[in-house]
C-alpha cells in the first residue's frame, strides 16, 4: 500500500453496511448485490477499511422528503406498493415489474437506504472534514422522476445533488463514466445551471438507453450545462482517455464546481456483458486518480464518488472498486498487488451459488493482479477537432462544438 503523494490524508467517509445488499432483483439479474459483497471481502482483505482516516458510516433511510428533491410523491407511493399483485398493472405504468426492475419485497426501504447512504456522503463531503466520501452501492443514476429505469428505483445521485443545492452549494459538477448514458441526472438538471452534468459513455446508438449525444447540451435556462461523449464501440483505454481529457478538464476548470460528484460504473471493461467498450481496469483506475485529482484542484477536495453498473461480477468489478476505495482513501494500491489466492478461489463460488450460473471469472478466469497489467499510455487532446478519419476524435470534436462555445470556450483551441 501506497501513501497519497499528495501530502496529509484527510478523513474518507465510506457509507456502507451489508443490508445495502439487500437491493436485489434476483438471482437471475445482471445487478447482483454479489458484487458488492466480493468488493467489500477483497477491500476488507488488502486493508483498504484499515487506511488511516477512512471511516465506515451505516447509512440511513432516506426521508420521503428528501428522495422527493427529485422523485414525485405518487411514484414513491407506486414504489411502497408494487409488491402487492393487485397493483401490477399501475406499477408497470411507473416502469416496475419489467425485466429490467422487476419488483421485489420492501423494494422502498432497499432503494431508500442506497439513497440515504449517497445523501450521507454528500453531506459529510459538504460539511467537511471529511472531503472525500464513497457511496460504493449508490450511482443508480437511470431512474426518472417518476418511472425506474435501467436497474434504477431511485436516482441517488440526483438525489445527494438536490441535497447539495438545498444545503447552499451553488456549483455541483458530475461526472459519469458509465458505459451508459447518464440520462436520470442529466433530466433532473438539464434546465439547472448550477449543476454541469458530463457523461462519457458508449453511443447510444448501440446501446441503452438510447441517448446521450452532443446536441443534448442543456436547457433555455441553461445551456452548455449537459455535455454528453457518445464513443464508438470497442473504444478501449487509450480512445477513452483520450476523450476524457479533451472535454473533462477544460470544462471542469471553467465551472469551477464546490462539490464534484462522480458515478463509476465499470461496465466500461472489455469484460463487461452488457456493453461494448473495451477499457481495462487500469484505463478506469486512471480515470479515478485524474477526478480525484481535480477534486482537489478545484473544490478543496470536495469529492462524493458513487458506484453505479458493471456486471463481470467477480472478474471486474471488485477489483476496479477496490482501487476507487484505495484512492479515495488516500492509500491507493499498486495494481500489481496480489490478489488473495483464496479470495481468487472462491469469488467465482461465489458467484454460482448467488446466482445459479458461471461467472466471468470462472469463464475466462480472474487476473492474479488489482490491474490487468496494461500499460495505459494515450495521446491527450491539446486542441484542434482532432483526425478526421477517427470516430473516436469526431465524436469528441462534436461534444467541442456544441459545448464549448455555450460556456465561452473556444472548441479550436484549448487555453
Amino acid at each position: 500500500m501506497l501513501a497519497d503523494p499528495g501530502g496529509p490524508a484527510e478523513p474518507t467517509v465510506l457509507a456502507w453496511d451489508p443490508s445495502m445488499a439487500r437491493y436485489d432483483f434476483g438471482p437471475q439479474h445482471p445487478l447482483h448485490p454479489v458484487r458488492l459483497e466480493l468488493t467489500m471481502d477483497l477491500a476488507t482483505r488488502l486493508g483498504v477499511l484499515d487506511a488511516p482516516g477512512l471511516r465506515v458510516v451505516a447509512p440511513t433511510l432516506a426521508a420521503d422528503e428528501l428522495i422527493e428533491l427529485v422523485h414525485d410523491p405518487v411514484y414513491l407511493s407506486v414504489v411502497r406498493a408494487a409488491s402487492d399483485p393487485a397493483r401490477a398493472r399501475l406499477a408497470a405504468m411507473f416502469g416496475l415489474g419489467t425485466s429490467d426492475n422487476p419488483v421485489f419485497d420492501r423494494m422502498h426501504e432497499a432503494a431508500a437506504l442506497i439513497t440515504g447512504g449517497t445523501i450521507d456522503a454528500a453531506s459529510a463531503v459538504w460539511s467537511g472534514p471529511p472531503r472525500h466520501a464513497v457511496s460504493i452501492a449508490g450511482g443508480l443514476h437511470h431512474a426518472m422522476a417518476n418511472r425506474a429505469s435501467g436497474f434504477c428505483v431511485y436516482n441517488d445521485p440526483a438525489v445527494a445533488i438536490a441535497w447539495l443545492l438545498a444545503a447552499g452549494a451553488r456549483r455541483v459538477a458530475y461526472v459519469d463514466v458509465d458505459v451508459h448514458h447518464g440520462d436520470g441526472v442529466q433530466a433532473a438538471f438539464y434546465d439547472d445551471p448550477r449543476v454541469l452534468t458530463i457523461s462519457l459513455h458508449q453511443t447510444g446508438r448501440t446501446l441503452f438507453p438510447g441517448t446521450g449525444f452532443a446536441d443534448e447540451v442543456g436547457g433555455e435556462a441553461a445551456p452548455g450545462s449537459s455535455v454528453n461523449v457518445a464513443l464508438p464501440a470497442r473504444t478501449g483505454d487509450a480512445g477513452w482517455l483520450r476523450a476524457f481529457s479533451g472535454v473533462v478538464p477544460v470544462l471542469l476548470r471553467e465551472f469551477r464546481p464546490q462539490v464534484l460528484v462522480t458515478q463509476h460504473g465499470c461496465d466500461t471493461h472489455a469484460l463487461d456483458p452488457l456493453a461494448d467498450l473495451a477499457l481495462s481496469v487500469d484505463g478506469q483506475r486512471a480515470s479515478y486518480e485524474a477526478l480525484h485529482e481535480l477534486s482537489h484542484e478545484l473544490c478543496e477536495g470536495r469529492w462524493l464518488a458513487c458506484g453505479g453498473g458493471g456486471y463481470a461480477l467477480d472478474a471486474v468489478v471488485p477489483r476496479a472498486w477496490t482501487q476507487l476505495l484505495a484512492i479515495a482513501a488516500h492509500h491507493p494500491l499498486e495494481p500489481a498487488t496480489e490478489l488473495p489466492a483464496d479470495w481468487r478461489a472462491n469469488a467465482p463460488r461465489q458467484v454460482l451459488t448467488a446466482t445459479g450460473h458461471p461467472s466471468v471469472g470462472a469463464v475466462v478466469g480472474i487476473s492474479r493482479t488489482l490491474g490487468d497489467g496494461v500499460g495505459v499510455r494515450y495521446r491527450p487532446w491539446d486542441a484542434g477537432e482532432g483526425d478526421p478519419d477517427s470516430p473516436l476524435d469526431q465524436a469528441v470534436a462534436a461534444t467541442r462544438r456544441a459545448v464549448f462555445p455555450l460556456r465561452g470556450l473556444d472548441p479550436i483551441v484549448d487555453r
